[in-house]
């Protein structure tokens, strides 16, 4: 399951997913291309604008991550949501909120549990609530039923964390996952 359907929606891309509150989308989308990303689709939604671009240019053989505090070190918020870091690697999603050209909170999907940034706290509440992190997120029936399966009932952890980031930010949704998208 990915956050955006690159599938349907941008076949052989592996896609970033750019909000931005106190930037335009006009100057979201030329700070990417600044940086030698062009958006693949972009818009306006609940006050964000935001678009989706390459992870990597590959014609120009950059595979240099965006610096994001360059698109709002004057002012502003940009969450972003790289859908594949390696997927050659299988690593999982992670999601960045930067605001006024400071990191405020980064974090794996792998493991919410492991947050680093100015403050690694912010989100706290809304993983809580969530059951992503806190005395109630992780299974321990293994530790009493050897055969007990935890990836069966816990298989919508993807989904749950980007509701927690959408919830937690007002996040419009565009282009996403059917799955994201209708929950």
């Amino acid at each position: 399951m990915t956050l955006i359907d690159s599938s349907c929606v941008f076949p052989d891309h592996e896609v970033n997913l750019v909000f931005a509150r106190g930037v335009s989308r006009s100057a979201l989308v030329a700070g990417l291309r600044e940086q030698n990303r062009e958006a693949l689709a972009e818009g306006e939604a609940g006050g964000w604008a935001w678009a989706v671009h390459d992870m990597a240019n590959w014609e120009t053989e950059d595979y240099d991550n965006i610096d994001y505090t360059r698109l709002c070190a004057s002012g502003g918020e940009i969450a972003v949501l790289v859908t594949e870091p390696c997927s050659a690697k299988a690593h999982g999603p992670d999601f960045t909120y930067l605001r006024d050209g400071k990191w405020m909170v980064h974090f794996s999907f792998e493991n919410v549990e492991q947050r680093v940034g100015d403050n690694p706290d912010y989100m706290s509440a809304e993983l809580l609530a969530a059951n992503l992190i806190g005395p109630d997120a992780e299974c321990l029936a293994w530790e009493t039923d050897p055969s007990h399966d935890c990836d069966e009932h816990d298989s919508d952890k993807e989904e749950r964390i980007m509701r927690a980031i959408a919830a937690c930010f007002g996040l419009p949704s565009p282009p996403l996952a059917q799955e994201v998208a209708s929950a």
